[in-house]
């Protein structure tokens, strides 16, 4: 889930669960309330807020009483002269909010409770003499403004005089009751939003730390070094693609870090190389020097020989030097290439023909053919897949072991691509180290003779050139028999509008 739709779901259930059960807790504290009214003040079919209004509540509260007093007053009249059966009864009304008031004529003869508002009682009483005495037997007459009371009319006769028996129910103010209940039920209303909320918020919480608790700790982990480690994502949402990308920058920088490691390795190894394959033509150089200040060389024939023999030597440190500086800046890539569409017959056909005058000078057979129609073009350096060529053919001149050296450059058409093959009879390569040919200073001699030299990165030259053409490249061989390198460039394809 999703963290916004998390925090949606938050929002509707707060919103939603305490309304429902708020609800559902308001029916359940007024069927609670309506009973306890019932059995406190004798109302019968109570329901408060459901059937009946505040006015007929208050109606009902007295209802029982006013139906007693009222067959009291049909039968016995004389009886509600009695101040002390007034009292009783004016005091079981003070629990129902209620007081007593007869009077006689224009003449108040008795008073449940003292009150300034009672001439304005009567005075509206008066004004409603009208309204029939079984409505406000029933009902009561409600007296708003200043006065908020709820007033029911005994009529009754004694000695021939009517007298009339007031029940004055104070309505200014909600019952205790009534007050308790929403009392009650506001404070319910709080405390389901407040638990709602509680139980969505530690459910939100803890769904968002347990996933940050593991990014903390891949983290921290990774703040040691430590990269042996996998974070994997457990959810489909914001986090879990917070995690997915944080284990992504730990595969990337475990991967940086083995990359230095090889690196160390191979700078720790280049550093052996060249000390190892300066050492011997300086060694050469510096030995054919002091023959020459000792005066070993005392004819013109050793002289000669011990010049050709440093020049030599120093044109091994200068080539050595060279392809160095030449691998450096092809790692760094700032070797800049210049590309161009070059027809693959005429480019192999000059690189044959140089390499032909090049390998008879080495005793070295030379043999060429080319099977790719004039019109077929490739886009590459031209400069840098000469050197291609002439690093492999070198190579297997190095390593040539046979009496009579071959060595023959195929050019082929294979549908999109020109292929290269130089293939040679030399000693062949081990079906264990042909695999690392290719790899930064790797050698298959690693007796390090002199005689062959190199730095172990031609190859690896050749490798990174040609990918960087876009082609591939890779090796056959068989040991004793010989070696064929193979690469591939793709051809140019004109667009559908020539260009």
């Amino acid at each position: 889930m999703k963290l916004k739709t998390r925090i949606a779901v938050c929002f509707t259930v707060i919103v939603a669960v305490p309304v429902f059960l708020s609800v559902v807790l308001c029916h359940v504290l007024i069927d609670y309330q309506s009973v306890r009214i019932q059995r406190k003040y004798g109302i019968s079919e109570t329901r408060v807020g459901k059937n009946y209004t505040s006015m007929e509540l208050y109606s009902r509260m007295t209802e029982d009483i006013y139906n007693q007093t009222e067959e009291m007053a049909a039968k016995r009249p004389t009886k509600l002269h009695d101040i002390e059966y007034l009292n009783e009864l004016n005091q079981e009304l003070k629990t129902k909010q209620t007081y007593l008031m007869v009077t006689k004529g224009e003449n108040i003869i008795y008073m449940g409770k003292e009150s300034a508002q009672t001439a304005d009682i009567l005075n509206q009483v008066s004004n409603y003499r009208s309204i029939a005495r079984v409505s406000d037997a029933e009902n009561g007459l409600y007296i708003g403004g200043t006065l908020q009371v709820l007033v029911k009319q005994i009529h009754f006769v004694v000695e021939g005089q009517e007298e009339i028996l007031y029940f004055v129910t104070d309505v200014s103010q909600l019952m205790p009751d009534i007050q308790k209940f929403l009392h009650d039920m506001l404070l319910g209303v709080l405390l389901l939003i407040m638990v709602t909320a509680a139980v969505l918020s530690f459910w939100l919480y803890h769904s968002i730390t347990k996933h940050l608790r593991k990014m903390q700790d891949a983290t921290q982990m990774i703040k040691m070094g430590n990269l042996d480690f996998v974070l994997k994502p457990d959810v489909d949402d914001e986090l879990g693609t917070l995690e997915k990308d944080l284990e992504e920058m730990r595969q990337r920088l475990q991967a940086s870090a083995e990359e230095k490691i090889k690196f160390d390795k191979e700078s720790k190894e280049l550093i052996s190389n060249i000390s190892h394959d300066l050492k011997t033509p300086v060694t050469a150089i510096k030995g054919y020097a002091e023959g020459i200040m000792d005066g070993v060389s005392d004819t013109p024939e050793k002289m000669d020989k011990y010049i050709h023999t440093i020049y030599n030597k120093a044109n091994e440190m200068d080539l050595l030097i060279n392809e160095l500086t030449l691998y450096s800046k092809i790692d760094t890539n700032r070797i800049p290439y210049n590309f161009s569409t070059i027809s693959a017959n005429e480019y192999f056909n000059d690189c044959a023909e140089d390499l032909t005058f090049e390998l008879e000078s080495k005793n070295v057979d030379f043999n060429y053919q080319n099977f790719v129609d004039d019109e077929v073009k490739i886009i590459a350096d031209a400069e840098q897949i000469r050197r291609v060529i002439h690093n492999i053919v070198n190579n297997s001149v190095k390593y040539m072991d046979k009496g009579r050296p071959k060595i023959n450059l195929r050019v082929r058409d294979v549908g999109d691509f020109v292929q290269v093959e130089i293939e040679d009879n030399g000693k062949g390569i081990g079906s264990k180290e042909l695999p690392h040919i290719f790899e930064r200073f790797y050698r298959t001699d690693t007796s390090r003779n002199s005689s062959k030299g190199g730095s172990g990165i031609g190859l690896s030259i050749v490798k990174k050139i040609i990918e960087e053409h876009g082609g591939k490249i890779w090796a056959t061989s068989k040991e004793k028999t010989g070696t064929t390198m193979i690469f591939v460039l793709r051809k140019y394809q004109e667009g559908p509008y020539g260009e």
